[in-house]
């Protein structure tokens, strides 16, 4: 893709042409380097997409990138604070509504559904209903740049968590989903919520998939050999994974039970 962009000291300053990402400084074990706050547009007239955490410093770094020009919306790609937090506090800052597909999320009128198309001069971003990681997850489809911001459900190294609020058979729909239409469109990167960005969406989308597969037959084989909590599965199938994510591992396990029927 002409104009794809990709620092190599990390995901601060990362994008494409027509969308560059602030980085949060909210590193953690689940934050990976910290939320990606996206920017969308070269013009007088931008959309924010997830400002992150309320940070002062943040909130102040992304309206001192914006000067003069216009926020025309604040997007959401869900409700989980470390995306939604700052979004108020940008609002008082840029004058801009808040739209979600939650209407807890939402400062104005308009919310976001599936489906939708928001207009930004020649640009625009279309809605894709992505749910699984919470029940209220969004992407959006960059036609000008051939790219995907997949918020928390794609991520740019690791994989995903399936929250209380989400539902894994939801979240295989939405990667099935995303799989088929980066296919269909020609998709040449994944700007994700977390982490650096992604230039190759098939082999990314390919490999969640594949993962998670990989997960739900190592569960069914750590409760045939004797497993039956979900925190003793988790020290079988989690056993190489720092200790420190085990509390977020327990969540996606019973995920996965509930999908396998056995929760």
């Amino acid at each position: 893709m002409s104009g794809l962009r990709i620092p190599l000291e990390g995901p601060d300053g990362a994008g494409t042409e027509h969308a560059v990402n602030l980085l949060a400084p909210n590193p953690s074990p689940m934050t990976l380097d910290g939320t990606n706050t996206w920017v969308i547009g070269r013009g007088e007239e931008v959309l924010v997409v997830d400002p992150g955490p309320d940070d002062e410093a943040h909130l102040t770094r992304v309206a001192a990138h914006l000067r003069d020009r216009r926020v025309a919306a604040i997007l959401l790609t869900h409700g989980h604070h470390d995306h939604s937090g700052g979004a108020r506090g940008l609002a008082g800052l840029t004058g801009a509504p808040v739209r979600a597909l939650d209407p807890r999320h939402r400062l104005g009128d308009e919310g976001l559904e599936d489906g939708d198309v928001i207009g930004l001069g020649d640009l625009e971003l279309r809605v894709l209903g992505t749910p699984g990681h919470s029940a209220d997850s969004l992407c959006f489809w960059l036609p000008a740049d051939r790219a995907v911001l997949t918020g928390d459900t794609v991520l740019g190294r690791g994989t995903t968590v399936i929250a209380p609020d989400g539902d894994l058979a939801d979240y295989l729909r939405s990667l099935d989903r995303l799989r088929a239409t980066a296919e269909q469109v020609g998709a040449e990167a994944l700007l994700p919520g977390h982490g650096p960005v992604l230039p190759d969406p098939i082999a990314a989308l390919d490999g969640y998939v594949a993962h998670r597969r990989r997960r739900l037959d190592q569960i069914r084989a750590a409760r045939e050999s004797g497993a039956a909590t979900p925190a003793e599965i988790v020290a079988i199938v989690y056993a190489d994974v720092d200790r420190s994510l085990w509390p977020a591992a327990e969540m996606s396990v019973r995920a996965q039970l509930d999908y396998l029927g056995g929760a």
